[in-house]
């Protein structure tokens, strides 16, 4: 029996999102005919380097300045004025996105922002750190059956009715937050006339995506789906509630794009040289002082939406073992080793105490996370070496790179149980080692 052609990849960050997933992504879409993403919104930020020339996205799927047809699932939510403004820049670039749009994505409205600040300043200590982009409450409008979808803004007769309901609905909420009903800001006609404008523009790129994506398997295409921010952010399987709404492990694409788990056929996970998050919750292996300067000055630790410093830490192969064991990754993608250089030793989190005792499982739960001590093993670090080094070394392959990185990368391997195929050197598409043919 002739063995099974690959058509379809999925890439999710394995940590707190910022892995370097856009590289990644742009790095195997070469290959691919589509790129997919299958949820999140305009919280998320991937950023591509080419010739050394940034390229930062929100919506859209990273696969577009590769020329890839890209698709937008139903399980992203949409704040059109965002997808407008992303498509404007390539074009700008010289970039004509091959965009499609699923009809079932979510919507997102001003309100949603307007609400999600409040909603998060009640929060107290279990805020998330919420980038106040309106996810959240969109997608509790998706599970309450409010919300609208790309469909509705394609014909005002239908999308009325809807708007009015909805919009009554975030008013009231407003007032019961403010305990006014004077200080409303929005414009209800205003709304209604710029979102019905979106729609005529969405309208050529709409598409039924699940019937489209799976068209596209029957004839032979291959998709790479993009997941947005990490694993350990998700709503179900991350440190809930400092995360993030959307499902954001590989079980994210069957929902968020409507093709089968069984047609899955490799999943990858990212993972940093070490730990970064946005955010609130407790991060057991985070750093402070010098130390946590140098690596986020080196790793350019600031958020692509958001531009915040990121909390940084020694790499946590605990949680990174919990989250290769519910995607079942075929392999793992490490970035960021270049931001280590000079960094020595380096420390790497194997496990955690609670209560003076090893734990058997990253425990999930961030009321015990909080009272957990990492449990540290140490390496020799590395020298620095200027961006062109690094370079050589990634064109040079494997055999090339310093024996403390192999030694590094070795001792993850053994811990996570996982090989790592794909090493990043540098912000650059040239700055990468590819171990194995993912396409074959």
């Amino acid at each position: 029996m002739s063995k099974k052609k690959t058509q379809t990849i999925v890439v999710t960050g394995a940590s707190w999102g910022d892995e370097g997933k856009g590289k990644i992504v742009d790095f195997l879409a070469s290959e691919a005919d589509i790129v997919a993403r299958f949820q999140g919104g305009n919280n998320a930020g991937h950023t591509v380097v080419v010739k050394g020339k940034k390229y930062k996205f929100h919506l859209i799927p990273s696969g577009a300045i590769k020329n890839n047809i890209i698709v937008i699932g139903n399980g992203v939510v949409i704040d059109p004025k965002v997808l407008f403004e992303e498509l404007t820049m390539l074009e700008k670039e010289g970039f004509t996105p091959k965009l499609k749009i699923s009809d079932t994505a979510h919507i997102i409205f001003p309100f949603h922002k307007l609400l999600d600040g409040l909603e998060e300043g009640t929060k107290g200590k279990y805020a998330a750190g919420t980038t106040k982009r309106g996810i959240g409450p969109t997608y509790s409008d998706k599970a309450a059956r409010y919300g609208l979808r790309v469909f509705d803004l394609l014909d005002e007769e239908v999308f009325l009715p809807k708007f009015n309901r909805l919009y009554e609905l975030k008013l009231k909420q407003y007032q019961i937050f403010t305990n006014s009903s004077e200080l409303w800001p929005l414009d209800k006609e205003e709304i209604i006339k710029e979102y019905l404008t979106f729609g005529k523009k969405m309208k050529p790129y709409v598409v039924s995506s699940a019937y489209y994506l799976n068209t596209a398997l029957n004839q032979g295409k291959r998709i790479l789906f993009e997941g947005a921010q990490g694993c350990l952010l998700g709503i179900d399987h991350g440190m809930y509630p400092f995360g993030t709404s959307s499902i954001t492990w590989a079980g994210g694409v069957p929902g968020g794009t409507g093709v089968s788990p069984t047609r899955i056929d490799k999943i990858i996970g990212v993972i940093k040289a070490y730990t970064s998050r946005v955010g609130g919750g407790p991060l057991p292996t985070e750093l402070d002082g010098d130390l946590a300067h140098q690596i986020r000055e080196q790793g350019h630790e600031y958020g692509t939406t958001t531009g915040r410093p990121r909390r940084v830490g020694w790499i946590d192969l605990f949680n990174l073992k919990y989250a290769t064991m519910i995607n079942h990754y075929d392999a793992l993608a490490i970035t960021l080793l270049d931001a280590l250089e000079n960094v020595n030793p380096v420390k790497l989190c194997t496990g955690y105490k609670y209560n003076g005792q090893s734990l058997e499982s990253w425990p999930i739960h961030s009321e015990i996370i909080e009272k957990c001590e990492p449990e540290y093993i140490e390496m020799p670090g590395w020298k620095a070496r200027d961006s062109k080094e690094w370079s050589e070394i990634a064109q040079q392959g494997f055999e090339a790179v310093p024996n403390e990185i192999k030694n590094y990368i070795k001792k993850i391997e053994e811990i996570l149980e996982t090989r790592i195929s794909i090493i990043s050197l540098g912000p650059n598409r040239t700055d990468t080692i590819l171990k194995e043919m993912f396409w074959d």
